[in-house]
């Protein structure tokens, strides 16, 4: 993996950040989004703010089939707003048809911050607001890239890989092609 990737997608209200856990999507979100003056959803965070529960507790009380309902609405809502918005979603986001035709909408430019299985499982250890990782994290993510690569690749207007880059550099590199993006030929 390497090198970036990019398709266009025509100018952008929304900038949406996709990828595994791990891959920075919160950390870079709130970068690309203090650079662009826009605010951050972060659906982790919106979800947890509107249940009263962390993610953990929701997965813990009723598993995948309580939470992804919730991510699933969180992303739609916010796709759906005029924004412009940059959107942190969460990993399995994609997975669900109606965030997948959201993400792909002209006013959405997606960015999937890729890394390898193995540099994502060095990140997310034993986390205590990841249960999914909990016993195996490297096997998780090795089983999630495999399940869900593709479907990033689908979505994504601009792939960024994160092998020996910052944060910032990343934020940095979003945001220009972000602004490139809108900007008329």
């Amino acid at each position: 993996m390497t090198g970036e990737v990019s398709r266009s997608a025509g100018p952008a209200a929304h900038v949406v950040l996709v990828g595994l856990m791990g891959s920075g999507k919160s950390t870079v979100g709130a970068m690309v989004a203090k650079e662009l003056g826009r605010p951050l959803v972060d659906v982790d965070v919106v979800i947890e703010a509107e249940t009263g529960m962390t993610v953990r507790e929701l997965w813990e009380r009723g598993g995948e089939a309580a939470y992804r309902p919730l991510e699933r609405d969180v992303v739609v809502h916010a796709l759906s707003t005029d924004g412009p918005d940059v959107v942190a979603v969460p990993g399995g986001g994609v997975e669900e048809e109606l965030v997948r035709s959201a993400l792909t909408a002209a006013d959405t430019y997606t960015v999937w911050l890729r890394a390898t299985p193995d540099t994502l499982a060095e990140r997310v250890g034993r986390s205590d607001h990841r249960p999914l990782v909990d016993a195996d994290p490297l096997a998780v993510l090795q089983r999630q890239s495999a399940e869900r690569s593709a479907t990033y690749a689908d979505v994504a207007d601009l792939v960024l890989d994160l092998a020996d880059r910052s944060p910032n550099d990343l934020a940095s590199a979003i945001v220009e092609a972000a602004v490139a993006e809108a900007s008329p030929s």
